[in-house]
């Protein structure tokens, strides 16, 4: 008989520990004993830790796979994209057009305080990550990745919203140049010198700091793919004529 009711003792314990039905924190760790209240502990801290995210999606997801491109094509204003609000929409544009208008678009640029308006830094426009390009590889898990060596952005993965390589044409054969008006940490320039056209409204004034999305080039910076160099200028000329179209960077936020 004391084992039928020490057998019936451990199963009442099992379905406390089991079902939470203990009255009160104390006499469920009493219930469940100092083992089971660890192993609750170290499974809340495992669920707590962020997830990895995976190198790759599939496409056929609840949502498209692109969540970052450059763009195929630039404005063809030089340096004038209409602001930020024209940038966001051509990116939008742009994605819409070939499959991935079910994620809100942002361009990745600065722009620097002036007239009486805050800076806005590029990294605090796109989102937390992860992004994916148009294959579905992953470019960077976060932003604290995008903006450090690990960030997988070069020739092959940095596409454009089609797939497609960016590639010069023309005068431009070296076309990677890529306007971001951002430093290296994806923040804006302060107040002074225009390395924004204007804050994305001048064709005429101003220089326009870009990245390579190809990691590559001379001098100085050459491995940013955010903040490599200047423009000579902000027309389409000037652009062009510094290995560049007038691209830019769009990632979706959501």
């Amino acid at each position: 008989m004391p084992t039928v009711t020490l057998w019936v003792a451990l199963i009442r314990r099992e379905i406390l520990c089991r079902t939470g039905l203990a009255i009160g924190a104390v006499l469920f760790v009493a219930a469940c004993g100092p083992n089971d209240a660890a192993n609750t502990s170290a499974q809340d801290a495992r669920a707590s830790e962020p997830q990895a995210a995976p190198e790759a999606l599939q496409m056929g997801g609840a949502k498209s796979v692109t969540r970052f491109f450059v763009t195929s094509k630039g404005l063809g204003s030089g340096g004038d994209l209409g602001g930020l609000v024209g940038a966001d929409a051509h990116c939008q544009s742009l994605a819409s057009a070939e499959g991935s208008g079910d994620h809100t678009w942002r361009a990745y640029l600065s722009v620097s305080a002036r007239d009486g308006q805050p800076a806005v830094n590029a990294r605090d426009r796109i989102g937390k990550g992860p992004w994916y390009n148009a294959e579905g590889l992953l470019i960077a898990a976060n932003i604290e990745e995008l903006h450090n060596e690990t960030a997988k952005i070069n020739k092959e993965t940095a596409v454009t919203e089609r797939l497609g390589q960016v590639n010069g044409v023309g005068d431009t054969p070296n076309m990677h140049d890529v306007l971001t008006g951002s430093r290296p940490d994806g923040t804006a320039f302060p107040p002074g010198e225009d390395l924004t056209c204007g804050n994305w409204t001048s064709s005429a004034t101003g220089r326009a700091q870009v990245g390579h999305h190809d990691r590559r080039g001379l001098g100085e910076g050459i491995n940013s793919w955010n903040s490599a160099h200047a423009t000579s200028g902000c027309s389409q000329k000037d652009l062009e004529g510094t290995g560049g179209a007038g691209l830019f960077y769009c990632f979706a936020v959501d």
